[in-house]
């Protein structure tokens, strides 16, 4: 083949010298020629201040190697005829089916159009665009290229937009979680850079976004709610401790202006609404040149930022108050008898550290460490003299005591929510025994629903070191060896054992619970 097509005289056009990484492109060629004119012809083209990384395979398979080895290769330019007749169009089959890379641009570049007719491989085989070698002018390969970048690129925009959507919804979804507006910041921030095209590196190097609770009196006493980067320890400290210098001054114009405030590289976007008078969002990282249009898209997006704060700010509101009723509802219960003080919050705590050692997930731990308090809820039905009896039970007193496992079951089995009907289980379930001969029903083992095997140990360990109207306090080690002792019987023995080697921290919680 001739050489000097590729070097036509035609006019080239002067791009930028600052380097911001490369873009890859995949040569794909039997004849070593083709390969070094391709890569003299493209050697100063430039796209969006990227230069081309060149890679190359000299047949199929070699091919094959490379696409699997970079994925986030941008083109493509391949030879049909290599160690076989159509060898390029099966590279080309791979790349879609097997690598699943529907990103990549494949260019077809053939010495020899009869063996692969142009209508015939556009329609069966994905590729981007058909090219006979001998009509590929050094400006027309420059075309080329750059029309494939520009499509690759918004390939990427339209899906790392996709990715920011995805974000957006399931933070929504999980919005009960703990780090839903994180996640919800982390979307909306990539939606965005996706947007004003800078999908090939992070929009931020650090987010904050802060807000004045109604409690702090001072509308320009703004706390920071969330942060990520240099700004990840801030969480409840207030803004003006965290930021400095320049920071601090474009932080107090936005404030000011209520607007939002460009700097080299960060800004500042104030958000107001109904429910929350003030609130701010950092980003930092973000491009100098943006479009008046970049500018109004930041803006949107500020704004959804502070309805996703006053959302989670409200469910967080519902979820509290709930909680604090179940609280309330196993204390009011608890202190008809004037000894026990704390023991529904400890109860409540050991059992969520012993699920999470038992290998619970962190959301049910929660779940059980919320319902733990409504597990002596049918002590309702029980009267003060038989709960206050110093002496012990005779046999009626002490069947009428026990009802109040199945009571409390009947009073809270028929809810939908998941901390209620934990409770409903809880409350039928927590003075079974491993060996079966505990009540209401006599269940034994694992039979026993693990919840009530926790709140079993819970209690009874609670109980133990605490002073009772029947019995006084006993020290850690009589009450340690009492667990032993109950091990396979009263108790699961691997709860035990869990128990027993991290007692240290259940000893813990009972001294930041004490009885007040």
């Amino acid at each position: 083949m001739t050489e000097d097509f590729l070097f036509s005289e035609e006019p080239e056009e002067e791009l930028e010298a600052v380097e911001h990484g490369t873009w890859k492109l995949i040569i794909v060629d039997d004849e070593s020629e083709v390969h070094a004119v391709t890569k003299l012809a493209l050697s100063d083209f430039k796209f969006q201040d990227k230069s081309l990384e060149f890679l190359s395979a000299y047949s199929g398979k070699e091919a094959k190697e490379l696409i699997a080895k970079h994925p986030d290769v941008a083109i493509v330019l391949l030879d049909v005829v290599m160690e076989t007749d159509d060898a390029g169009l099966k590279v080309a089959q791979f790349i879609r089916e097997e690598a699943k890379n529907n990103h990549a641009r494949i260019i077809l570049r053939t010495g020899q159009p009869g063996q692969a007719p142009e209508r015939q491989v556009i329609v069966n085989y994905d590729i981007n665009d058909y090219k006979s070698k001998t009509e590929l002018t050094a400006q027309k390969l420059f075309t080329v290229v750059m029309s494939s970048l520009r499509s690759y690129r918004d390939i990427l925009s339209i899906e790392q937009s996709r990715q920011g959507l995805e974000k957006i919804i399931i933070a929504s979804r999980d919005i009960f979680t703990a780090h839903s507006m994180e996640n919800f910041i982390e979307g909306v921030i990539q939606q965005l850079t996706s947007i004003i095209g800078t999908v090939d590196e992070a929009m931020y190097a650090t987010t904050l976004v802060a807000s004045n609770p109604a409690e702090n009196g001072n509308e320009n006493k703004l706390v920071v709610f969330s942060g990520q980067g240099e700004f990840e320890e801030s969480a409840g400290k207030l803004l003006e401790d965290v930021l400095t210098g320049e920071q601090l001054k474009a932080c107090l114009q936005s404030l000011k202006d209520k607007s939002i405030v460009y700097r080299d590289d960060y800004l500042f976007a104030y958000c107001s609404s109904e429910c929350n008078h003030n609130s701010m969002l950092y980003i930092s990282g973000v491009p100098k040149n943006l479009t008046p249009s970049h500018k109004h898209l930041i803006e949107i997006f500020a704004q959804n930022v502070q309805v996703a704060y006053e959302n989670i700010q409200l469910q967080s509101e519902v979820e509290d108050t709930q909680r604090e009723i179940v609280y309330r509802l196993g204390e009011a219960v608890e202190q008809r008898s004037s000894e026990t003080g704390n023991h529904v919050k400890r109860v409540a705590h050991i059992a969520c550290k012993l699920a999470s050692l038992y290998g619970m997930s962190e959301v049910e731990s929660e779940i059980l460490k919320h319902a733990a308090p409504l597990h002596d809820v049918g002590k309702i039905g029980i009267p003060d003299t038989i709960i206050h009896k110093p002496k012990g039970l005779d046999s009626d007193e002490w069947d009428l005591m026990k009802s109040h496992s199945e009571n409390g079951h009947n009073i809270l089995k028929d809810s939908k929510r998941s901390i209620i009907k934990a409770g409903a289980i809880l409350a039928r379930d927590h003075h079974e025994k491993w060996d079966g001969s505990g009540y209401p029903r006599g269940t034994k083992g694992e039979d026993i629903h693990i919840y009530g095997r926790i709140v079993a140990l819970a209690d009874v360990y609670d109980s133990l070191r605490h002073k009772r109207c029947y019995k006084e306090a006993w020290n850690l080690e009589q009450t340690v060896c009492e667990i032993k002792n109950q091990k396979g019987l009263h108790f699961e023995p691997k709860l035990v054992d869990l128990f027993i080697s991290n007692i240290d921290t259940f000893e813990n919680i009972l001294l930041v619970n004490q009885d007040g």
